[in-house]
């Protein structure tokens, strides 16, 4: 058997009434899939603790993920091979906290108001992949590493050592968090996934198959802080900001990496490595966006590409084909010097004032 024990939110107000039935239909259901287990609720959230036959509760936990009355679903256990039930007895026992003024019952509030506000904390700090796993019941410990075909981006700000030596650490931490926000949300919005925050940079992938996901949200990205730029107000330190992007495509290595202390769920291969170099390769290029070969052949939308050349970079014997987009977005535009040189100049000439 199996026993299932997840906590997830209202996503709308539910009265004591609703409450009822949702313990009634369910003790019903359970009943006749020998499924046995408990329901608290209280404050708006749910704690529910299922136990039975693998597949029934297999199957009754994806039509709680797809209920709209749930929202923030995550499940907090999951155990395997049970001989014994928790619950023998109980079908769905019901227990609405909010109705009960038991001091005794006080303790168990408390609890659930802290397993939930600790979830939500750490999921910030999580990277999506591994609270998808948590939140569908599996161990993302337990999950093995494999090779897989990724194209991996790294995005970048440029002259942010200069930004960081003359501004006051609010401003700082306000622009790279404005950044981190905006790679963010257009990355996953294009079917892409950030694993890791490296200082003010921002390593990312897509699957191999998404070559055009993983061009145009670096024009989207491009484009949002070109926006960002021209609206600032005169004196912030949006009007310098700037961002170089790489990509690079190729066989990595996904998985548990990691000490017994601590451990990323991440990716490691020749292609990460390719896509920081090349987005460092725009520091000195005047395109704002390079990427490989195997990038720009996997592609299947009909982009105006450009091509830069062969470059040498570190750890390949022979020099990488590098292609751009031909468009406005893309390219530089720093008086025939490379754009980190002319930022860090324009930066230490600025006064900068206003936040935003």
């Amino acid at each position: 058997m199996k026993r299932l024990t997840y906590i997830s939110k209202f996503s709308r107000h539910l009265s004591p009434q609703d409450i009822e039935n949702i313990g009634s239909v369910s003790s019903e259901k359970n009943r006749l899939n020998n499924i046995t287990g408990v329901l608290f609720c209280l404050g708006e959230i749910f704690f529910q603790i299922l136990e039975g036959e693998e597949t029934k509760i297999d199957v009754v936990y994806e039509k709680i993920l797809r209920d709209d009355r749930h929202t923030e679903i995550l499940c907090l256990k999951l155990e395997n091979d049970i001989t014994e039930r928790l619950f023998p007895e109980w079908s769905m026992r019901t227990i609405n906290l909010d109705e009960n003024t038991d001091m005794l019952v006080k303790p168990i509030k408390t609890l659930l108001h802290n397993v939930t506000e600790s979830h939500r904390i750490l999921e910030k700090y999580t990277q999506p992949t591994i609270f998808k796993l948590i939140k569908n019941g599996v161990n993302p410990l337990e999950v093995r590493p494999r090779k897989v075909e990724k194209i991996i981006m790294f995005c970048d700000i440029i002259s942010f050592s200069t930004i960081a030596d003359k501004l006051p650490v609010e401003q700082v931490v306000f622009l790279v968090n404005h950044y981190l926000t905006i790679c963010t949300n257009i990355i996953s919005e294009r079917g892409g996934e950030v694993t890791k925050f490296i200082g003010d940079s921002v390593m990312a992938y897509f699957d191999g198959d998404q070559a055009d996901d993983a061009i145009q949200a670096s024009l989207d990205i491009l484009t949002e802080i070109q926006n960002l730029r021209n609206t600032a107000l005169n004196g912030s330190i949006l009007r310098v900001l700037h961002t170089g992007i790489g990509l690079a495509k190729g066989l990595v290595i996904e998985g548990n990496i990691g000490s017994t202390v601590k451990k990323d769920y991440t990716i490691l291969g020749d292609a990460v490595n390719l896509a920081s170099r090349l987005e460092g390769a725009t520091r000195n290029l005047p395109y704002a966006l390079i990427f490989s070969a195997a990038v720009k052949n996997s592609a299947h939308h009909k982009w105006d590409f450009v091509y830069l050349g062969n470059r040498q970079t570190k750890g390949k014997s022979e020099p990488v084909q590098i292609y751009s987009i031909d468009c406005d977005i893309t390219r530089y535009s720093a008086e025939n010097e490379p754009i980190n040189d002319y930022l860090a100049k324009i930066i230490e000439q600025l006064n900068f004032s206003s936040f935003i």
